[in-house]
């Protein structure tokens, strides 16, 4: 079945040949670096690289993507590496994947598929499953043709005669359509009761971040550092896919809530980035943003980018950001580190798997907490009823308790606000 990297007779294939195509402007080098990132995508899977070849495509074949000849050869040197599978770095039409399994006798598979198999794997709450099925649907309809063509053959299916396998396969299609329709009316309740958790979030009496960045560059092990909880982390591309969040006590007295997001990755098609807006959107909805970097990761800068892109689609690209660049504790010198510190001079250095840097991080988002809101301990007398209400227009309550003469207030104040409020705010103990 397309879209779960199988063979043809069910078993998953153990062995693939990766395949980028260079549009050579000078691109080999990240054609080479998207292949080494494919191939950890794939054993992700448990599968096998048996190989890797970056093809130069100088005219572009609507066929097959690249030439007569270099098909052959990539068909030949996937045969000598006695793969079971062809996995291509690109998208590939329908038509085209049609084409190579033809031409190959190999399961023909696309880093789409490669990435949905890993979501799928990855994915733990019903709404990231139903993300999941939707995208893998959506994805395969097209492609359903080929599942078919065997008894269309056997039948006799012309352009005239209505073949077995074409009843068959229209049968197919209108059922995945009607799946499709059913998966977006259940995810259009899943945003309805997201919407009524989003105003109770903005009502929320702490501060909240998001904790962004590309595909295993350690943000489950930055909030496990500094919540001292225990997140899925794993060194692998995806090991996070639902959103969880955990609480960090800040040391001014003031609480954060940190929320762990689904990493990203080069070449995410935007369909995935539309399926899985309702999970990314903590990102949009915080507060403010922590960008984690690998600076380990020689394509590091390429990385930030992606990450940058992907945040401008979700309309949160000009929220106030921290930078960290993680695992400084394995990061040799190498230009690319130059270049992400021109790119990001604030950045904050750390470790998360030494703690090196940690307090550092912990003072700056202390400092992004007071930016964005003020925790104020107040007493509002009696006289000043109006100034309670306003409060609780303007800002989150936390806890209120009336005690002679006035209300003694415990409330998260935007910054913009914080003064209005400042006359009766309690004094700290020493």
């Amino acid at each position: 079945m397309q879209g779960d990297c199988r063979n043809p007779d069910g078993g998953r294939a153990t062995r693939a040949f990766l395949v980028g195509f260079d549009f050579s402007d000078g691109r080999g080098a990240e054609a080479e670096a998207l292949l080494g990132e494919l191939a950890e995508l794939v054993s992700n899977l448990g599968m096998e690289s048996a190989g890797a070849v970056a093809a130069k495509v100088r005219n572009y074949n609507p066929a097959f993507v690249a030439g007569a000849g270099k098909c052959a050869e990539i068909i030949a040197a996937a045969e000598s590496a006695r793969a079971g599978a062809i996995i291509f770095d690109d998208e590939l039409t329908p038509a085209q994947q049609r084409n190579w399994e033809e031409k190959s006798g190999m399961e023909i598979v696309t880093r789409q598929e490669v990435i949905l198999d890993i979501f799928a794997s990855r994915a733990r709450t019903k709404e990231a499953r139903l993300q999941v099925e939707l995208a893998k649907l959506e994805y395969s309809l097209p492609r359903l043709r080929k599942a078919w063509s065997h008894l269309d053959r056997q039948r006799g299916g012309g352009v005239t005669q209505r073949g077995g396998g074409e009843s068959q396969l229209e049968l197919d299609r209108r059922g995945v359509r009607e799946r499709i329709a059913r998966l977006k009316t259940e995810l259009a309740r899943v945003r309805t009761v997201r919407a009524t958790q989003r105003k109770r979030r903005e009502r929320a009496p702490f501060p909240t971040a998001a904790i962004v960045g590309y595909t295993n560059a350690g943000k489950s092990s930055l909030i496990n550092r500094l919540a001292d909880s225990s997140l899925l982390s794993e060194d692998k591309l995806f090991a996070t896919l639902d959103p969880a969040t955990r609480r960090v006590d800040l040391p001014g007295g003031s609480p954060l809530l940190l929320t762990d997001t689904v990493g990203f990755v080069r070449k995410l098609p935007h369909r995935f980035v539309e399926a899985f807006k309702a999970t990314l959107e903590e990102a949009a909805l915080s507060d403010f943003l922590v960008h984690v970097i690998d600076v380990s990761n020689p394509d590091a800068p390429e990385h930030a980018r992606t990450t940058l892109g992907v945040l401008k689609e979700l309309g949160a690209d000009e929220k106030r950001t921290l930078t960290v660049f993680n695992k400084i504790d394995i990061a040799p010198d190498g230009a690319w580190r130059y270049a992400l510190s021109l790119d990001f001079p604030d950045a904050v250095e750390v470790s998360a798997r030494t703690g090196r840097g940690i307090g550092e991080l912990v003072a700056r988002l202390e400092g992004a907490v007071g930016e964005t809101s003020a925790f104020m301990r107040l007493f509002i007398p009696h006289s000043q009823y109006a100034q309670l209400a306003l409060l609780h227009s303007l800002a989150s309550v936390a806890s209120q308790k009336y005690a002679d003469g006035g209300v003694e207030v415990e409330a998260r104040v935007p910054a913009k606000y914080s003064e209005r409020f400042r006359e009766w705010e309690l004094q700290k103990k020493s």
